[in-house]
C-alpha cells in the first residue's frame, strides 16, 4: 500500500481515537479524555498533510470524513450504546459506496 494511504488511514484512526474521546469527556470537563482529543485531532490533521502531498483534498477528505462517520457510529454503538436505525445504517452503506466509486473509477483518485 502506498505510504500516502497508510498515512491519510492512520489519519483516520487518531482522528477517530479523538471524536471518541470527546464524548468521553464530557464537554472537556474530564482531564485525560480531553488531552486525548486535543493530541489525537493535532496528529490526525498532521498526518493528513502529509497524506495531501500526493492525494487531492477533495478525494483525502471525502475518504477521511466517510470511514470515519462509520468508524464513530461503529464506535457509538458498541462503546456508548447510541442506536443505530436502519435509515442511518442504509445511509452510511450510500457513503461506503461512495467511497469505493471515487478510489475505483474516479481519474482524480490516485492509485
Amino acid at each position: 500500500m502506498p505510504t500516502h494511504y497508510i498515512m491519510l488511514f492512520f489519519a483516520i484512526v487518531t482522528e477517530t481515537i479523538g471524536t471518541t474521546a470527546l464524548q468521553a469527556s464530557a464537554q472537556f470537563t474530564k482531564f485525560w479524555p480531553s488531552v486525548i482529543v486535543v493530541v489525537s485531532y493535532g496528529a490526525s490533521f498532521y498526518l493528513m498533510a502529509i497524506a495531501l502531498k500526493v492525494i487531492p483534498v477533495g478525494i483525502a477528505y471525502a475518504i477521511w470524513s466517510g470511514v470515519g462517520i462509520v468508524m464513530i457510529a461503529a464506535i457509538g454503538a458498541a462503546v456508548f450504546g447510541q442506536k443505530l436505525d436502519f435509515p442511518a445504517i442504509l445511509g452510511m452503506g450510500f457513503i461506503l459506496v461512495g467511497i469505493l466509486v471515487i478510489h475505483l473509477f474516479s481519474a482524480t483518485s490516485t492509485h
